[in-house]
């Protein structure tokens, strides 16, 4: 269930506390594709995609911030952060250069569309975006933690509140279906202040440019050694 004060998980993990030391997860969760039913050439597949950083990963941040900064001392203007779809060569060999260098876990999650049953098309655009997610996190969350643990999901790119009720939906389900041991806090902020947004979806495009078969650049092969599952349920 997901983290509420005082409530009897919260009792049961402060009592875990007292046996083994409790620790912090983030899961940056991006989307990746277009939110639709529609498979165009070269956009079979809508996905999620999370970066994954275990407890204290400040220098991190910082990095990610410090490169922010030397780009546009270099006249790259990010006024909305990083983004890979949209930035220049060199800046994205800049920002897979600092990401290759991280303690940084990558997982995707890719439907492909056209392989939706009648019941998700006839629920539309949300329900597609919550299986995403929900199917990810299912695999993810016991993946990178332990029972006791706390997970923060940071999730970006939710600009309509349908959106972010879905994903909070989505993690409540994950974790009371599988009765879940864990403190999960999802969090809804704009991927613009977070670096760990930002590199779930510098991994999100690398990764669907492999699924899609499109053209990969050499200087994101670093981050593969990263890339700890791509999960296709609905076929590749």
């Amino acid at each position: 269930m997901l983290f509420e004060r005082d409530s009897p998980l919260t009792r049961y993990v402060i009592g875990l506390e007292q046996t083994h030391l409790v620790a912090d997860h983030y899961l940056y969760l991006d989307e990746t594709g277009t939110l639709d039913f529609q498979s165009r050439p070269g956009e079979a597949f809508f996905g999620v995609g999370t970066a994954h950083f275990s407890g204290d990963h400040r220098d991190a941040i910082w990095e990610g911030h410090q490169l922010r900064v030397n780009l546009e001392a270099s006249g790259v203007r990010l006024p909305k952060g990083l983004h890979a779809k949209n930035d220049s060569h060199p800046t994205r060999a800049a920002v897979y250069g600092v990401l290759s260098t991280q303690s940084v876990r990558f997982d995707a999650t890719l439907l492909k569309k056209d392989a939706a049953n009648s019941n998700v098309k006839a629920a539309g655009k949300v329900r597609l975006y919550k299986m995403a997610v929900w199917l990810h996190l299912k695999y993810v969350l016991p993946a990178v933690s332990r029972p006791g643990d706390r997970i923060l999901v940071v999730a970006g790119h939710l600009q309509t509140s349908s959106h972010r009720d879905a994903i909070r939906h989505a993690v409540g389900d994950v974790c009371d279906q599988m009765e879940f041991d864990r403190i999960v806090v999802p969090c809804i902020w704009e991927a613009p202040s977070s670096w760990g947004i930002q590199a779930a979806d510098y991994a999100l495009w690398r990764i669907q440019r492999m699924v899609e078969g499109k053209t990969i650049p050499a200087y994101t092969e670093p981050l593969l050694s990263q890339i700890a599952s791509v999960f296709r349920p609905w076929g590749s």
